[in-house]
């Protein structure tokens, strides 16, 4: 039955991995392997366990409890990032990212490459790696109009973005599972991770200040007639939004509250301010033009229509099929295994960051939070998040900042393979020294 319930595991995972192949989307195969898998073990009267991290052991118990259970971690997850989600829409519904374009003064390709790396690395540990991503791109498409000269500053947002995201709770969603399931805390991921990220993101922009397509200044006017209208509460509604998404992990740290708790308190100060400024009759422009005559309605509304179900429902699926395979106890027994082939942890978690440039990071993090039982704040689970959130940059499909990048811009996988990809191991390779270094020698 093992054989069986492996199988259907790896089936769906390549179907994940190949959406785009098949034109399926991934939380199809997300949502029917987790139905398949809880199902076979409830018919078939499988063995259930949960995994002891004290004692390191799995300890037995019940189906409706352990799924139960799972369910609860993984809805911890979905209603955290659902709030982040709505909120990042307020900021978008009046229209607050444009503000961030007013820091950009400079030509120089060299000087607007340190200025977006700095500005992915930013945002992206606020608002999170894919947001950022499809913020700068589009803030990009409207300062530098030769598309060849783009997609290399689109390279390395999506590096810089990623490194960002690595070293905060709720900057990628791998980072916030292992900070939502307890495996991490705000201050020590931040002690641990903010150098090598820094590390990951200068590293890459370094040589990039080398190359050719680097050099001179853009020559091209920017279209100001693309640019959206400025409404003068855009910018409070952008420092607003950042302010209550950062105000999170302060939230449970002094109220030691699961953060989705925070994340709510949050979303209806930002949404109780959105309502206000909305019933001042001003014209939003974000708002489609099928819905102008609507543009006063409530933006809470609005924004909530546009969160993208598709991500949730994913998660939902993938997180309680890695459930399934880890209350069986497999996920335990091949870290065991693992540890015995390799005895060198750092190997393997680097190991793992380089799949994550070829697997999806989510499936690959929840697995090993099933597979390693070490204590909160152990540096296994800080370098597990750095490696899962930086690797990826590796290929231009390991990431979610690197496929919306793809879709936005028509970045061609091989060229990013050849003419990124190397910066990004650099990157990756420097920051994961640096940490290693910073464990052993300095924390």
């Amino acid at each position: 039955m093992e054989i069986t319930l492996i199988s259907i595991f790896v089936l769906g995972y390549l179907a994940i991995t190949l959406e785009h192949n098949l034109k399926i989307d991934k939380l199809i195969p997300a949502l029917a392997m987790m139905a398949i898998l809880w199902a076979l073990i409830s018919l078939n009267h499988l063995p259930v366990y949960e995994v002891d991290t004290l004692l390191k052991e799995l300890k037995p118990s019940h189906v409706d409890e352990i799924l139960l259970h799972h369910l609860g971690k993984t809805a911890e997850i979905i209603i955290f990032l659902l709030g982040a989600m709505t909120i990042v829409e307020i900021i978008d519904y009046f229209n607050g990212f444009a503000t961030i374009k007013r820091f950009i003064k400079t030509k120089s390709k060299k000087g607007l490459l340190i200025i977006f790396s700095i500005l992915a690395f930013i945002l992206s540990a606020i608002i999170d790696n894919l947001t950022a991503t499809i913020v700068l791109i589009t803030i990009l498409q409207k300062v530098i109009q030769n598309r060849d000269t783009r997609i290399w500053f689109a390279g390395l947002i999506i590096i810089s973005a990623n490194a960002g995201g690595a070293w905060s709770p709720i900057g990628d969603v791998t980072t916030t599972m292992l900070w939502i399931g307890n495996k991490v805390t705000t201050l020590k991921l931040i002690q641990f991770l903010l150098i090598p990220s820094l590390i990951c993101m200068i590293v890459p922009v370094a040589l990039a200040t080398t190359l050719s397509a680097f050099k001179g200044d853009i020559v091209d006017e920017v279209d100001q007639q693309s640019d959206p209208e400025t409404h003068k509460y855009g910018a409070p509604m952008l420092y607003l939004g950042l302010a209550a998404i950062v105000f999170v992990p302060v939230f449970k740290t002094l109220t030691h509250l699961p953060p989705y708790v925070g994340m709510m308190l949050s979303l209806a100060i930002v949404a109780t301010f959105a309502e206000y400024y909305s019933s001042a009759k001003i014209n939003i422009s974000a708002i489609d033009a099928d819905h102008e005559a609507d543009s006063n309605h409530s933006p809470v509304h609005s924004s909530l229509s546009k969160i993208e179900l598709p991500s949730i429902l994913f998660f939902l699926g993938i997180l309680l099929a890695v459930a399934a395979l880890e209350s069986l106890g497999m996920l335990f027994e091949f870290a065991d295994s693992l540890n015995t082939a390799i005895p060198n942890s750092d190997i393997v978690v680097m190991l793992l960051g380089i799949g994550s440039a070829v697997i999806d990071n989510v499936p690959l993090v929840a697995a090993s939070m099933g597979m390693f039982s070490e204590l909160t704040d152990h540096p296994l689970w800080h370098f597990i998040a750095f490696s899962a959130g930086t690797g990826g940059s590796m290929l231009i499909i390991g990431s979610a900042a690197g496929v919306v990048a793809m879709g936005m811009e028509k970045i061609d996988f091989f060229w990013y393979l050849k003419k990124i990809s190397w910066l990004a191991f650099a990157g990756f390779i420097a920051g994961s020294i640096t940490f290693i270094v910073m464990r052993d020698f300095i924390l």
